[in-house]
């Protein structure tokens, strides 16, 4: 399936020339001060729409402030091309963002609160003085250029998907539950009509879960196989640390959800470009619950009955928390021209494995494979760093983050 976006955004409409003047006059400005911009901005949104916090978006995100900077990034990202064409179009960063949009069934009219919410926000923060009638003109074209372009890529995959705006979600039921002796859980839910079709290989649902409060929170799982029917994804409980809570939506099912239950969750969107995987070699590069997407690919691999070289490189702390361990391993085996390297911060008796973080530096990749990375932030960042190190064409390179932080990758 071709993404949408890319010839989209190619061609989305430039900023007057005066409202460029005036971004690249104040950009800086908003720059240095768009931490204090986004928490204005969510405190105001949600003080009048607190249904928005217990219905859309994650509280975890919010309590951890991923979310807040996520939109200020992508907003700056965005503003900054349009008054410098000669910087890397964000293509893909829009792409990213649409997929995730449309799987939570975001429609038109949303982006007319935030824009309220946000320009008030800005207004209150920098001072009307500052924000005067051509900086808020400035500013307001750059928001909906950038919404208009997503507005309209949202519209296309809802239309392919075969659903109205927004109309995403569906209920299914839990029919089977196999808990993995990494502390992961595999969910395969089946849903009466055909809602759950997934175009291409290392798609994700999101899962809408109601909680002991109340709150319906949605979280976005891998889909590590599907058909029009039933999906099976992969679930991760998460333990609180210092750096955020625990997992509300992942802990809850983990520790809740049986087969019979019932849940809500939508057709399957995610624009990494898997559609023709399967004639060219593959690197397969994942830490932790990041390996979902990988096994999603291997399951396709197999069924298509590829000849292709695969590389599959994996980290983790040990053998005993490496998630689907032993289906990771079965499906590597089944490929004829697969190859595996592990990483583990504790080994154990695992002796083929290398000790520590993951190192590419003796690792030949093959030069004309794509190259596919998913995990935490920092991972991502990690191998992204060592492969443009050794001269990989950016195009090759493939990520996935599992948090909103897809200006990280832009």
């Amino acid at each position: 399936m071709p993404t949408p976006t890319s010839s989209h955004a190619a061609t989305a409409p430039e900023l007057d020339p005066g409202h460029a003047e005036v971004i690249r006059a104040t950009l800086p400005l908003v720059g240095g001060k768009v931490d204090d911009i986004t928490k204005v901005f969510y405190n105001r949104m949600f003080t009048a729409r607190p249904e928005l916090l217990r219905t859309l978006f994650n509280r975890g995100n919010q309590a951890q402030g991923a979310q807040q900077r996520a939109l200020a990034a992508s907003i700056a990202t965005f503003a900054t091309h349009l008054v410098d064409p000669n910087l890397p179009h964000p293509a893909e960063l829009l792409s990213r963002i649409g997929h995730k949009h449309a799987s939570l069934g975001i429609t038109a009219d949303q982006y007319n609160i935030v824009h309220e919410h946000l320009f008030a926000a800005i207004v209150e923060v920098l001072g009307a003085e500052t924000v005067t009638a051509d900086v808020a003109a400035a500013w307001d074209q750059v928001y909906w250029l950038m919404a208009k372009t997503l507005i309209d890529l949202e519209h296309q995959l809802y239309q392919q998907a075969g659903v109205g705006d927004g109309q995403v979600f569906h209920r299914a039921s839990i029919t089977s539950r196999v808990d993995d002796p990494s502390g992961a859980v595999l969910i395969t839910v089946t849903a009466e009509e055909p809602v759950l079709y997934q175009r291409h290989p290392a798609q994700y649902v999101s899962v809408g879960i109601t909680l002991p409060d109340g709150a319906r929170q949605i979280r976005q799982y891998t889909v590590i196989t599907g058909a029009a029917h039933e999906v099976t994804f992969a679930v991760k409980p998460v333990a609180a640390n210092a750096n955020g809570p625990a997992g509300e939506v992942s802990n809850h099912i983990s520790q809740h959800l049986r087969p019979g239950d019932l849940i809500d969750i939508t057709t399957a969107f995610g624009d990494l470009p898997t559609a023709d995987l399967g004639s060219q070699p593959v690197v397969l590069i994942s830490a932790g619950i990041g390996i979902t997407p990988m096994i999603a690919i291997l399951h396709h691999l197999h069924d298509t009955g590829t000849a292709a070289t695969v590389q599959v490189l994996h980290a983790d702390t040990s053998p005993a928390t490496h998630p689907l361990r032993e289906l990771h391993l079965r499906l590597i085996k089944a490929l004829p021209a697969a190859t595996l390297d592990l990483w583990y911060a504790d080994p154990g008796d695992s002796a083929h494995a290398h000790r520590g973080q993951i190192d590419l530096t003796d690792i030949a990749l093959h030069p004309k494979s794509s190259i596919f990375v998913c995990g935490n932030n920092g991972f991502v960042e990690h191998v992204r760093e060592q492969l443009l190190d050794q001269d990989v064409n950016p195009a090759r390179i493939h990520c996935e983050l599992f948090s909103p932080n897809d200006w990280l990758l832009s």
